[in-house]
């Protein structure tokens, strides 16, 4: 006997007999090698759309199996038999029927995500920058730079609450006056460890990391990312890459996507590499495909990210230096939301004025 066999078994009845009825075998269950299997019916009234199927004279597979006549494969119909209970082997279906039945019971198995109902914005901020020292202080248009960050923040219509996480107590008794704010050790690697200490101590079923120096972040985007996470572990955004200067900028992190917007990679290379069109200008490769640049906003379902900083640092974190890649080589998979939205960060002093621009520009 053999995976994909139709086979007879002594089926109970409405009666309570028990009758040789046809079934399929699935797989075998070790480890006492027992067979799960799931019946075949001729009454097609029950049939389960999406879930069950038919097997008719019309299939190719049909004539093989064994079967008189149109009958319904009830993939809820599951049992398990030990191989001395079967009564013989009719036939088969096909190697592709066979798949089928198995990918549609594991999509049914499979643990389903829980409804996320309250979803926390923690943004980290550090005093210590090589480049920006008390970078979260800064003063952008007379408000310090977390103030501008947490009241973008309060614009999302997912947040049930903002809170800033903090090692630094100057920065904990500025953001006190207009936020909560949690004090995290200060030996985090990274942010997402930060943020998993604060958000072990809340109730809550997602997180949101919002960078804390981005101080025109657009709230459309925090709910993206956090609506995101409905589908998926763990979510971010990516915009396409539209200025020739960010093409070769290490800075700039790229990402590539599969079909179903999950993220492939993430690398501060230029990714993906476009054989045909290497040897042609910056701009002439941005027009021939849509390079996507990674924002660095994460949303994480509560239970995924305390699990993801447990893992050590992993081999392309450490090369790459992005800790995204800690979830990928963790077998966590990352939706990514694709928006218009370009990030405007303050990383060095100068970017305060620039800010300060847009920012009178806006209004």
């Amino acid at each position: 006997m053999k995976e994909r066999d139709v086979i007879l078994v002594p089926l109970p009845q409405a009666d309570g007999q028990r009758k040789p009825r046809p079934a399929i075998l699935l797989r075998r269950i070790p480890p006492f090698g027992d067979w799960l299997t799931c019946g075949i019916s001729r009454q097609l009234q029950h049939h389960v759309p999406d879930f069950d199927e038919i097997i008719s004279p019309r299939d190719s597979d049909f004539a093989g199996s064994g079967l008189y006549g149109e009958s319904l494969i009830r993939l809820g119909f599951l049992s398990e038999y030990a191989p001395r209970e079967i009564l013989g082997v009719i036939g088969e279906v096909s190697t592709e029927r066979h798949r089928r039945l198995l990918e549609r019971l594991s999509l049914f198995l499979r643990p389903r995500a829980s409804e996320i109902r309250r979803v926390l914005g923690i943004i980290p901020a550090r005093h210590a920058s090589t480049r920006f020292p008390g970078k979260p202080l800064a003063l952008i248009a007379g408000k310090p730079l977390i103030q501008r960050v947490v009241e973008q923040c309060r614009k999302a219509k997912s947040l049930g609450e903002v809170i800033v996480a903090t090692d630094d107590a100057r920065i904990a008794d500025a953001t006190k006056q207009f936020c909560r704010v949690e004090m995290t050790r200060a030996d985090h690697p990274s942010g997402s460890d930060r943020i998993a200490e604060v958000a072990a101590r809340f109730e809550c079923d997602a997180v949101v990391n919002i960078q804390g120096d981005e101080p025109l972040i657009d709230p459309a985007v925090i709910d993206a990312v956090a609506s995101a996470l409905a589908g998926c572990e763990m979510s971010t955004a990516a915009t396409q890459i539209k200025h020739p200067d960010e093409y070769d900028n290490p800075n700039v992190v790229k990402v590539v996507v599969n079909a179903a917007g999950r993220a492939l990679y993430f690398s501060r290379r230029t990714i993906p590499y476009l054989r045909e069109a290497a040897s042609r200008s910056v701009s002439e490769q941005l027009a021939a495909f849509p390079f996507l640049k990674h924002l660095g906003i994460y949303g994480y379902r509560r239970e995924t990210l305390l699990r993801l900083v447990k893992f050590p640092v992993s081999g392309l974190e450490h090369a790459e230096k992005l800790e995204q890649l800690r979830a990928l080589e963790n077998g966590i998979q990352i939706a990514v939301v694709k928006v218009d939205y370009d990030s405007v960060g303050v990383d060095v002093p100068e970017d305060v004025g620039r800010v300060e621009r847009l920012l009178n520009g806006r209004d």
